[in-house]
């Protein structure tokens, strides 16, 4: 246990871990005041340097946060603050840090989440379809709400701003429509929602204010949801789940088989990724020889070779960023989704890179637009585009790089709603 160098840059420095034991955690410890969502940013960008303890661990002089980095596992964070640690109980929790870190696991799996969502948002489709609601608008609506209970767990929206909406009027369903209505149009160009200042979404999924009417068994079982923790949501079955569950043809499958994120990688791994891992092993290669000459020399020729390195990696990353990826029958996008990630993890694996042999870190450049999806059904098309951007977002938020810049959806214009071969 000690100090570590990380194999990750910030801002085109190497990043250092303060303290690090094997197997248990990871801790940056900042001054008084600190912003700790910035310090735990930067421990979950090299993470993966210090072989992925499952506990991730920031501090200043009054405050500790504990959060959790186990695989299978709904995130947790833990808070101790320096009175607490008078008391016995809660000093002996914080030893388990560097004693028995597993004690910190939560038991539930995203996929449980994911299945209990999908079966309550079954039953909200099931009670607008009683109502005669059109079933496209009623997929679209609620997979509008399914993004609002994302967007609040990911602190897009201000924090337990839509749980609070929720409470509120949960017995006056006339209230919630008004509420929510507006909280779209905020959502559609940015503004204010309340004293609340909404980012701007759009993206197509909030282009229009539309609210569907729920009476007051909907908005208790939209209450119930709020407590479910969206943010540890598995989008690899995320749009298979919501896809029957909105789908009155295939309201059977709930529980059924779903094609596993295991599954998927038995086909996205050898066709889309072997290829780019072994391009990749070459580039490292060829990169820790360049380093290593341009470390030996001086002056001119260390800056050209200096450069030389930093045009290899952006060479790699922009072939990287070009790769595209087409289903052409891509349903829910768990598919789309899940090639996506893959994608993104080895960027970051070249982002770390990057920072050993010297160079400046960057923002991933690898996004949604380069995933291509054909879907004839409507409400699935706009499952599939959601699902990715889930996916992306959580990505970005779970490995250490912020949000994407306004409008926070983007068209994407990639996922296509068509017949894939009569079109």
């Amino acid at each position: 246990m000690g100090a570590s160098k990380a194999a990750g840059p910030t801002k085109g420095k190497r990043g250092w871990a303060d303290v690090w034991k094997k197997g248990c955690f990871a801790w940056e410890y900042k001054g008084p005041h600190a912003n700790l969502d910035k310090a735990y940013q930067q421990l979950q960008q090299y993470r993966e340097s210090l072989e992925n303890p499952p506990l991730l661990v920031v501090s200043d002089i009054q405050t500790i946060q504990v959060h959790t980095n186990f695989t299978n596992s709904v995130k947790q964070v833990t808070t101790f603050t320096l009175d607490e640690l008078l008391v016995t109980e809660r000093l002996d929790q914080l030893r388990r840090v560097w004693t028995d870190p597993s004690v910190f696991r939560v038991a539930e799996t995203p996929e449980q989440v994911t299945e209990r969502a999908a079966q309550d948002f079954a039953r909200l489709a099931e009670l607008l379809r009683h109502k005669g609601e059109d079933p496209d608008k009623a997929a679209h609506f609620l997979i509008r709400l399914l993004f609002c209970l994302f967007a609040e767990d990911v602190l897009l929206l201000p924090e337990k701003l839509f749980s609070k909406l929720v409470a509120a009027t949960r017995t006056k369903p006339e209230a919630f429509t008004l509420q929510l209505r507006q909280l779209f149009g905020a959502m559609r160009t940015g503004g204010f929602f309340g004293v609340d200042q909404i980012l701007h979404f759009n993206g197509g999924l909030f282009d229009d204010e539309e609210v569907l009417a729920l009476d007051a068994d909907g908005l208790r079982i939209l209450n119930r949801l709020t407590v479910l923790d969206w943010g540890s949501i598995e989008p690899a079955i995320l749009g298979t789940l919501f896809e029957r569950s909105l789908d009155p043809n295939k309201r059977a499958q709930l529980g059924a088989h779903y094609t596993s994120r295991e599954d998927i990688l038995t086909i996205v791994e050898p066709v889309l990724m072997a290829p780019l891992r072994r391009r990749w092993a070459e580039v490292q290669e060829q990169a820790r020889t360049l380093a290593e000459r341009r470390d030996a020399a001086a002056g001119r020729q260390r800056t050209n070779r200096h450069n030389d390195l930093s045009r290899l990696i952006e060479s790699f990353v922009e072939e990287i960023a070009a790769t595209r990826v087409l289903d052409p029958a891509c349903g829910s996008g768990n598919f789309l989704y899940v090639s996506l990630k893959q994608l993104l993890d080895l960027e970051k694996e070249v982002i770390a890179f990057a920072g050993e042999v010297g160079l400046t870190g960057f923002f991933p450049k690898v996004g949604p637009e380069q995933v291509h999806g054909i879907e004839i059904n409507e409400y699935a098309h706009d499952l599939a585009a959601t699902t990715v951007w889930i996916g992306y977002i959580q990505w970005l938020r779970d490995n250490g790089f912020g949000r994407p810049a306004e409008p926070i959806l983007k068209p994407l214009e990639t996922v296509t709603q068509m017949d894939a071969i009569l079109a």
